[in-house]
């Protein structure tokens, strides 16, 4: 050894919390809302689970996509979360929706690969709060 070594570049991590001082939009605070769901096991994903936990009264939050070409799945949906007072909100995108959900493969470079559409996902137990968590909420309640 030589005993210089070369200094060592900090190493960026991506988070998805948004840097001190910028506001996150709510599809991002949505996003962070359903990854901490997912690890903490209160998701419920697509028609049958959601529909399930709904009448169960322990939904806290329904995710629907705009993009489901199925008009009584989301009357079906939206129908639920009336009768029960469960808040829901809208994404754009089955697939983004199905990749927020867990529902694809990561690989090694840490990108979604094989992403599975979702129409519908409910959350019932939010995990942790979160910055995203608390954005979410104030969404709602405007909504």
């Amino acid at each position: 050894m030589s005993g210089e070594e070369a200094p060592v570049a900090p190493v960026a991590i991506e988070t998805t919390e948004a840097p001190l001082g910028e506001a996150m939009d709510i599809m991002t605070a949505l996003q962070l809302v359903l990854r901490k769901s997912l690890a903490h096991g209160g998701l419920a994903r697509g028609l049958h689970e959601g529909a399930k936990v709904i009448e169960k009264h322990a939904a806290q939050l329904c995710v629907i996509a705009e993009d489901c070409n199925q008009p009584d799945y989301v009357k079906l949906v939206k129908g639920l979360c009336a009768d029960h007072d469960v808040k829901l909100m809208t994404v754009p995108s089955a697939k983004t929706l199905g990749e927020w959900a867990g529902l694809c493969k990561i690989d090694s470079e840490g990108k979604a690969r094989k992403v599975v559409g979702c129409s519908c996902v409910v959350v019932k137990d939010y995990g942790e709060e979160s910055v995203g968590y608390n954005i979410v909420q104030e969404y709602v309640k405007s909504h």
